[in-house]
């Protein structure tokens, strides 16, 4: 009976340490492999991961198609802005073009006509001193060649042939015709005294004045007499010799 249990557990410890002893199964041995494609796969998607979070356009599309928690593009336009018509450069340029050359045509324009405007060439509102020089001059010019002595004749035709040139010449012979043949049977002296002048114009070495003067006509004969008269006329002025001289005489008369 003992021989028989000795047996029997002998086989057991056999079979224990042939059972120790004995290769894996085979259904064990591909678990290696396995581990080493799942770290293989992981470090793929890790990868793919970075490359998209560096490109996004590289990113696949959502597979259910909701994109509400996209964010919108960056030059897109906001959520409830409303397109506004913009207007292409080169229109903007060639309105802007169209508009300078209309105000340089019309800046142009308002030049030329400030430059041929009469006031504008008038130096009388500007030049005092000329002015004042015009005005002595063509003062005593008149009151010398409107004034005639029927004692001296001589003297108003100097004074004739020195403050007058042009058409002033036959002007004042015509005006003082009269004068001149009555004087000696009457004994004219004719006095002319300017009371007021202005320059309406003066223009480099040309002028108009506007001359205000009272006359007296005395008669020395028998019976003495004199009248007075008050005269309005305007005188075109031209400088001669550094001097300035009557050119026309107007008396507003046809």
């Amino acid at each position: 009976m003992s021989t028989t249990r000795h047996l029997v557990n002998r086989r057991r410890r056999l079979a224990v340490v042939a059972a120790t002893a004995a290769p894996p199964r085979a259904s064990a041995a591909p678990a290696a492999p396995a581990d080493e494609q799942a770290r293989d796969e992981t470090t793929q998607e890790q990868e793919q991961t970075q490359t998209q979070d560096a490109n996004p356009a590289s990113r696949p599309p959502s597979q259910d198609g909701d994109t509400a928690d996209e964010e919108p593009a960056a030059d897109g336009p906001p959520r409830g802005w409303l397109p506004r018509p913009r207007i292409p450069l080169t229109a903007a340029l060639c309105a802007a073009t169209v508009l300078l050359g209309a105000f340089a045509a019309w800046a142009f324009t308002s030049a030329g006509d400030l430059r041929d405007e009469p006031a504008r060439q008038n130096t009388a509102l500007t030049d005092i001193a000329r002015t004042s020089e015009v005005k002595g001059r063509i003062t005593e010019a008149v009151g010398a060649v409107f004034s005639y002595d029927y004692a001296s004749p001589g003297k108003s035709d100097r004074a004739a042939r020195t403050y007058l040139v042009g058409k002033a010449v036959q002007q004042h012979r015509e005006m003082l015709a009269e004068v001149r043949a009555q004087a000696p049977k009457q004994k004219l002296v004719l006095t002319t005294t300017v009371t007021g002048s202005g320059v309406e114009v003066l223009d480099g070495d040309r002028a108009r004045l506007l001359v205000f003067a009272d006359q007296s006509n005395t008669r020395t004969g028998e019976e003495e007499e004199t009248t007075y008269a008050a005269a309005m006329f305007a005188v075109d002025a031209v400088l001669r010799d550094g001097a300035w001289r009557i050119a026309a005489i107007d008396t507003f008369t046809q």
